[in-house]
């Protein structure tokens, strides 16, 4: 849904430049994994991060353009590809072309200040068209920049940092170690405490690639001919909000779960939770096949997969499971979180060693379902709300919305200082109205909260 700023407000932007790597680099060819440069991962996400005018002694006096545009400079000679582009070979395989041509930088100038965003600077920020503005022709996957940052700088000495990535590079947990390798470097480090690592090889498929296991996610299962209100809807009409979930409201979703299923985790109840209040405000065929894929990070020794430390590519799965869309509406919240604990307990190193392989055997086709689908992404813990780049940590910082099929779960911390999840969701106007009706009705007398 698009949004302008205030009358009063304003966002002026210089032309945007390249910003190249601070030294020399090497020219090569890198090849992604087969896990990284799937179908489904072929689109950008948006971040955004705001700071208060809270400089280090060291900072006092200097601009956050200027430092935060030789970080970025400086964290490119190590993560050199960043600044290449992607070219498409045989049967589609992605290649990085480590050619210097550098990642996009906006610096930008506004004359408000944050108070007077209020609530707006919270996921969905309205005005992510202006503190993070599309340049023409930027947003492609092959022979564009893998990285767009806009910084702007606020009224009073604050500052938004927004930053738009190309999923195929990196998941959530490589660009959080990229953005501390920019923190580190705006404090003057020479070198980053973690040295990435590239070894795309490490997720590639097997010889011969061999399918193994189950893959819903990638499975078409409803031939339906009734339109789908979410692809039939203009996303312009489309209605994004956050809802916030804090510790009252796990409690009395908890309470509502038997014994045995109560030690089960936020994410799983809260999935749970979301999912089925989703199905229901979509008012789906009854007989209709529903899905919902939960993404898991496989980094880790217990998934085995001996990925080194400081590897930034993808390292995770999205397996799925499935309902009809009238069995889990009519069923208690405990059906749908046993679903979800399933759709976790799928993954190991043979499942993701089988998704590689269907990858390539597919030659990267296979691509989630977008009819009766639904993706949420936990991103609470990966470290957003920690990136100080010298002016203390961000007032609200990561992931700047949801997608039609994509939900993230977001720390966010109240006025108060209470701890919660924010969850953005965007639907269609009557379908947001029955999913709002259908969570306060199954959490009554708390006190969750839309913002």
């Amino acid at each position: 849904m698009r949004h302008s700023l205030p009358q009063a407000f304003t966002v002026t932007r210089k032309p945007a430049e390249l910003i190249i790597p601070a030294r020399s680099t090497p020219r090569e060819m890198k090849d992604l994994s087969d896990i990284d440069d799937q179908e489904s991962l072929r689109f950008h996400i948006p971040t955004i991060f705001f700071y208060k005018n809270n400089p280090e002694p060291s900072m006092k006096g200097k601009d956050p353009v200027k430092v935060i545009k030789e970080a970025v400079s400086r964290a490119l000679v190590f993560y050199y590809p960043l600044a290449g582009r992607l070219r498409e070979g045989p049967d589609r395989k992605l290649t990085v072309d480590c050619n210097a041509e550098g990642v996009l930088f906006i610096e930008a100038e506004a004359n408000f200040k944050l108070e007077q965003l209020g609530n707006a600077i919270q996921p969905p920020c309205p005005y992510l068209d202006e503190l993070l503005y599309n340049v023409p022709g930027s947003d492609g996957i092959i022979g564009c920049p893998l990285l767009l940052i806009q910084v702007t700088r606020l009224a009073c000495g604050e500052f938004s940092v927004g930053l738009r990535f190309n999923h195929t590079i990196w998941d959530g947990f490589g660009f959080m170690q990229f953005l501390k390798t920019i923190e580190e470097m705006a404090r003057g480090e020479h070198s980053p405490s973690v040295f990435p690592v590239w070894q795309r090889e490490l997720l590639n498929a097997r010889n011969p690639p061999q399918v193994t296991c189950i893959h819903h996610e990638y499975e078409e299962t409803n031939n339906n001919s009734v339109p789908d209100v979410l692809t039939t809807t203009n996303p312009n009409d489309m209605i994004h909000k956050s809802f916030y979930f804090g510790p009252k409201d796990i409690k009395a979703l908890r309470q509502q779960l038997p014994l045995c299923l109560r030690n089960c985790s936020t994410f799983e109840l809260l999935s749970a939770f979301i999912w089925r209040c989703r199905t229901i405000a979509l008012q789906l065929d009854p007989v209709e096949t529903v899905r919902f894929s939960c993404l898991v990070n496989v980094r880790g020794k217990s998934y085995n997969m001996h990925l080194p430390t400081g590897y930034y590519g993808n390292a995770m799965a999205f397996p799925a499971v499935c309902s009809k869309a009238e069995v889990l509406s009519r069923s208690p919240l405990e059906y749908a979180v046993e679903l979800v604990k399933v759709a976790k307990a799928k993954v190991n190193e043979e499942y993701i060693r089988s998704v590689a392989d269907l990858m390539v055997i597919t030659g990267r086709l296979a691509k989630y379902p977008t009819r009766a689908n639904f993706f949420i992404s936990d991103v609470s813990k990966i470290g957003f709300a920690e990136v100080d780049l010298g002016w203390g940590k961000p007032i609200l910082g990561g992931i700047a919305s949801a997608f039609t099929l994509i939900s993230f779960f977001i720390r966010y911390i109240k006025e108060d200082g209470e701890s919660g999840i924010l969850v953005p969701i965007l639907l269609p106007p009557s379908n947001m109205e029955k999913f709002e009706e259908e969570m306060k009705r199954m959490i009554q007398g708390s006190t969750m909260e839309d913002l």
